[in-house]
């Protein structure tokens, strides 16, 4: 179903409109790893795909034994990937959970992430998974010049990955997980260093939207007009200042970008930019994600609501 139509369903896949990586889910989902080589290996020179689609398949694998039996049977890079990032997700996921197994499956996702950098050297994904685990032993480097609070952190790992790729989509927002206040982190930290990485990327970059994750991110449904924090001046220019500069480069992207796209469309409606938001859920056509939505209730009811105040159709209206 291509993006920018809707039939009357919400499509919660990761995988969108990505033919390929859908076909490979539901093959690691029946137990068989040859199309998800197939659509990694694809990958070998778009390092932004190939983050995106070997998390999706990881998220997709990581209940059984396919990466596992995948490396012991055809070990290559492409195999090494997968488990290092199936192993990274079962490690936060543990270690989230306050399961006593966290920290071995921790040690066990950085032997991972090892091997598969060294089977690959110029992919950075494996770097990023490592980044991803940071907030589990949280690593103090000093902050560079150009931060209010100089929040310390994986300033290292982080610069290392972006030597090899500048504005990588995931790293970024890995790295700014980091600072959250639920992974040991603090609001004026995530704020700071939101606002620093969103200034240096291209003004027609996704990564301008990271404010309006970290805002999401701080989020509290208890605090006084919280709802009405995005119609504030600052957040109503970072809105739409997305929507002007990276909003109109999405129609040439390969894939949709629901997330970000989410992100902008979630932003712009509690900004009450309406048109602008009806634009953007309008180009994901049917795609959904769980975030933004989910932070603020049920994230089907929620993007419904934005949806048919907006005026766009909503699953089971006539």
């Amino acid at each position: 179903m291509p993006a920018g139509s809707f039939e009357g369903q919400y499509v919660w896949s990761p995988a969108a409109d990505d033919r390929a990586l859908a076909r490979a889910c539901m093959d690691v989902r029946a137990g068989r790893y040859r199309s998800a080589h197939e659509v990694l290996a694809q990958t070998r020179g778009d390092f932004e795909l190939r983050a995106h689609r070997s998390l999706v398949l990881a998220s997709e694998a990581g209940g059984t034994d396919l990466a596992e039996r995948w490396l012991d049977e055809e070990p290559g890079p492409e195999a090494a990937l997968l488990w290092a990032r199936v192993a990274m997700l079962r490690a936060l996921r543990m270690a989230d959970a306050g399961d006593r197994r966290a920290g071995a499956l921790e040690r066990i996702a950085r032997t991972a992430c090892e091997r598969a950098a060294k089977l690959a050297p110029e992919d950075p994904t494996p770097w990023v998974a490592q980044l991803a685990l940071s907030r589990l032993d949280r690593p103090a480097d000093p902050a560079p010049q150009g931060l209010l609070t100089a929040p310390t952190g994986p300033w290292y790992l982080f610069a290392h990955i972006l030597r090899t790729a500048p504005w990588h989509r995931e790293a970024h927002h890995r790295f700014l997980a980091f600072f959250f206040t639920r992974h040991g982190g603090s609001a004026s930290a995530s704020w700071d260093v939101a606002a620093f990485l969103s200034q240096r990327a291209p003004a027609a970059s996704p990564l301008r939207l990271l404010p309006l994750v970290a805002l999401v991110d701080d989020y509290n449904p208890g605090a006084p007009l919280a709802d009405r924090t995005w119609e504030q001046p600052q957040w109503v220019t970072a809105a739409t200042g997305v929507y002007r500069s990276w909003f109109p480069t999405v129609a040439a992207y390969r894939f949709t970008p629901v997330v970000d796209l989410a992100y902008l469309a979630h932003a712009l409606f509690m900004a009450r930019q309406e048109f602008e938001a009806r634009e953007v859920l309008t180009a994901m056509g049917p795609y959904a994600s769980r975030m933004p939505w989910s932070a603020f209730g049920d994230p089907e009811e929620q993007l419904t609501k934005a949806r048919r105040a907006c005026g766009l159709p909503v699953p089971h209206d006539p």
